[in-house]
């Protein structure tokens, strides 16, 4: 919320270098997530997937969009200005992701970035409306406050629930991932608040 209201354009693009940085690709996260993954869940994670790569268009592909916003700030980031919580945070998603032994984990950290999605792009895309950025620009923010509270109802009703319904104990792991992703997640913005003064 203080983004929204009162960062200056300086204090924008530090916050926004340190989440470039800190970004792992969701999409590249859910394609590994989903290997040998039982048919219900993996068909919610290829519908996840397939709006992250913009439907086919390529003009629409999530990652580039936050990359066309990175272009437009002149953002340059490097791992000597990324903050070390913000590269915890990206390598926790990765290591999950990337090892098999982990995928249930995986599937709870990625459903806790889309439940907790749209109110941090909601309050970043009015930031960065706030600061003239035009919405073009702002795309990749404005899209995720809206897209990913139907992301984060699905990925519950369509992932979470038919693991858990098929074998109680991976509700265990799913939460494991979900806290290790909120965890990684409050570090960061305690360091980014630290940082920025507040």
């Amino acid at each position: 919320p203080w983004l929204a209201a009162h960062c200056t354009m300086e204090q924008m693009k530090w916050f926004l270098t340190q989440e470039v940085s800190g970004e792992a690709g969701f999409d590249d996260l859910t394609a590994l997530t989903q290997v040998k993954l039982p048919v219900r869940p993996k068909l919610e994670l290829a519908r996840n997937y397939w709006d992250e790569m913009g439907r086919g268009n390529p003009q629409a592909m999530h990652g580039p969009l936050l990359e066309t916003l990175a272009a437009y700030l002149e953002l340059r980031p490097t791992m000597e200005t990324t903050v070390t919580e913000s590269l915890a945070l990206a390598n926790t998603m990765a290591g999950l992701a990337a090892n098999r032994r982990y995928a249930y984990q995986s599937v709870g950290a990625l459903g806790v970035i889309e439940m907790t999605g749209p109110g941090r792009s909601a309050a970043t895309s009015a930031a960065l409306k706030r600061l003239g950025v035009k919405a073009g620009d702002r795309h990749y923010f404005a899209l995720h406050a809206i897209l990913d509270v139907k992301h984060s109802l699905a990925w519950n009703a369509e992932a979470i629930r038919p693991l858990v319904e098929s074998d109680s104990g991976i509700a265990t792991a799913i939460a494991e991932g979900a806290l290790m992703r909120l965890e990684c997640g409050a570090r960061c913005f305690e360091r980014y608040r630290n940082e920025l003064g507040l």
